[in-house]
């Protein structure tokens, strides 16, 4: 052990080395990924059920395929994988929660009736595991949400209860981010549309507009609580129609002051969030966004290291956005191991935004504003083979979370001693 750990120090130093020859700074690269908190998504543990209805329909357009074993099915069994996850990502990250893994003791409390009582267990545990806290209302997998519209929907009486749903929501994630010192953010996300081509694209957007102007109303303390809106193309169920579109959300958002979530998975499979964080980041302060990776359609597969993933981490680094920028995920993924699946995904994440800022950005930005875009190029080319991995592997070393492939070790482990028992 010894021995390898004296070698990827070597192998850091000559790497350190190269960069400095480009003008990088490495140990500023390394900051940068030190400081970096990405919101974990709970969801990937038990393949968005909840604690609500176990066993219940999922709808909202969702769907979870694969029957790996190993699935949480309880709140502590949750908790419990989410830590042997966090344990082998570098860094201090945060836990993404929706509102239908409330604990509420045996009780019937629908939605509209949730409080920060009912998620006493997750504050706690993020406390004790100095976390932050996201969280989300959840408008799908209920009955009032069985035709596929909520804060849109034509029934005032069904609004309103979506409506008071989301109010909760906003106060819960005060609560989480007050008890935890650092502000949480709410995101709002509806699955609301028509499966074939609607008449009246109009009316539904107002009503969503009036149901979301009604979730704000109240002032909450920014220090506790952020609230974001996220669009969506299209889903399963709304294939021709989904009334929060990206178009919609946008203006919202600008209009309003509040961040847009921006889901990988949500557009177009020609389009790339990358190229819309510059442009939002014009018209606001602060920007959600939901890191994933749509196969063909929005089928939230695991995060790897795409040329999407890297455009969206050097986004953010090049234009000087890291604290404005919030990283969440949004996968699931029921056919492999799902502690696996987190930890894959996570980090990824973070080494695209360590190669990132392993970039001469200065000297880049340089040439091209001297228009020596043949110069440019060469460089971003030499740049994929630069030690990255080296660096990437020193991170690892010094956070204390194996390095490399080895971290799958650990989870065989707990799969045979935890996961395959269930």
């Amino acid at each position: 052990m010894l021995n390898r750990e004296k070698q990827i120090e070597q192998s850091y130093v000559l790497a350190k080395e190269r960069y400095a020859s480009l003008g990088v700074d490495v140990q500023k690269a390394l900051n940068i990924v030190s400081e970096l908190s990405v919101s974990l998504h709970c969801w990937q543990g038990d393949d968005v059920g909840g604690f609500e209805n176990a066993g219940g329909e999922l709808g909202g357009g969702l769907a979870v395929t694969g029957n790996y074993p190993g699935k949480a099915r309880t709140p502590d069994e949750l908790r419990g994988d989410l830590e042997k996850a966090l344990s082998l990502i570098p860094g201090k990250h945060c836990l993404n929660l929706h509102a239908f893994y409330a604990e509420t003791n045996g009780k019937r409390v629908d939605r509209n009736e949730l409080a920060p009582e009912h998620f006493r267990n997750w504050i706690d545990w993020a406390k004790a595991n100095g976390l932050g806290m996201d969280f989300n209302p959840t408008f799908f997998a209920h009955p009032k949400a069985s035709d596929g519209f909520t804060l849109s929907h034509r029934s005032s009486e069904i609004r309103q209860f979506w409506v008071e749903h989301g109010i909760a929501c906003r106060r819960i994630g005060a609560a989480m981010g007050r008890e935890l010192g650092k502000p949480c953010i709410t995101n709002v996300w509806v699955p609301d549309g028509y499966k074939d081509t609607p008449v009246d694209r109009k009316a539904p957007r107002e009503r969503l507009a009036e149901s979301l102007d009604a979730i704000f109303a109240e002032a909450i303390d920014p220090a506790h609580n952020r609230d974001a809106v996220e669009a969506k193309l299209f889903g399963i169920g709304s294939e021709s129609y989904v009334a929060g579109s990206h178009e919609f959300y946008l203006g919202y958002a600008v209009k309003n002051r509040k961040m847009i979530c921006l889901d990988a998975g949500h557009f177009h499979p020609t389009e790339t969030i990358a190229d819309k964080i510059s442009s939002a980041l014009l018209w606001l302060d602060e920007i959600l966004l939901h890191v994933s990776r749509g196969v063909r359609w929005d089928s939230d597969h695991v995060v790897t290291y795409t040329d999407e993933l890297q455009a969206i981490a050097q986004e953010i680094v090049r234009g000087g956005y890291l604290n404005r920028v919030h990283v969440g995920l949004d996968f699931f993924d029921a056919s492999i191991n799902r502690i696996a699946a987190w930890v894959i995904g996570t980090r990824n994440m973070i080494k695209a935004m360590l190669i990132a800022s392993l970039e001469p950005i200065e000297t880049l930005r340089c040439v091209e504003n001297e228009a020596d875009y043949t110069r440019r190029l060469v460089m971003l080319e030499e740049l994929k083979t630069m030690p990255f991995g080296a660096v990437w592997d020193f991170h690892c070393l010094k956070s204390g979370v194996p390095v490399g492939e080895t971290w799958l070790d650990d989870v065989r482990r707990y799969e045979k001693e935890v996961l395959f028992n269930r």
